[in-house]
């Protein structure tokens, strides 16, 4: 899957509370069926789908239908693409964080000689 043609979508999707909070139910608590992973929420039964069909064409969830029951559950393999884009990042930040510090630490040491 190629992450850097929908991530605005992704990160979109992940910016809602209510779209934030159902995947980290799912996170925390597995599958789980529609009408469950609703009911901590004060919304309709629509809105809720509604919410449920971004996740879902986000590619961060997927529904099945087990019995009567529509089950979501986690792409995982989205979130593993998700976390080698974050990782990119954080090694950047890191090496330019690592940078300015020595930077930091060189100027700090010629203002010290030229005030001897």
């Amino acid at each position: 899957m190629n992450t850097q043609t929908n991530l605005p979508e992704v990160f979109g999707a992940l910016a809602d509370p209510t779209r934030f909070a159902i995947v980290e139910r799912l996170l925390k608590e597995g599958d789980l069926p529609v009408g469950q992973l609703a009911e901590p929420f004060k919304m309709s039964a629509p809105a809720i789908s509604r919410h449920i069909k971004l996740l879902e064409n986000a590619g961060l969830i997927e529904r099945r239908i087990e019995k009567q029951w529509r089950v979501c559950a986690l792409k995982k393999d989205r979130f593993a693409d998700l976390h080698q884009w974050i990782e990119r990042y954080r090694t950047f930040w890191n090496t330019s964080f690592d940078r300015l510090e020595a930077l930091l630490d060189k100027q700090q040491g010629e203002d010290d000689d030229s005030s001897r």
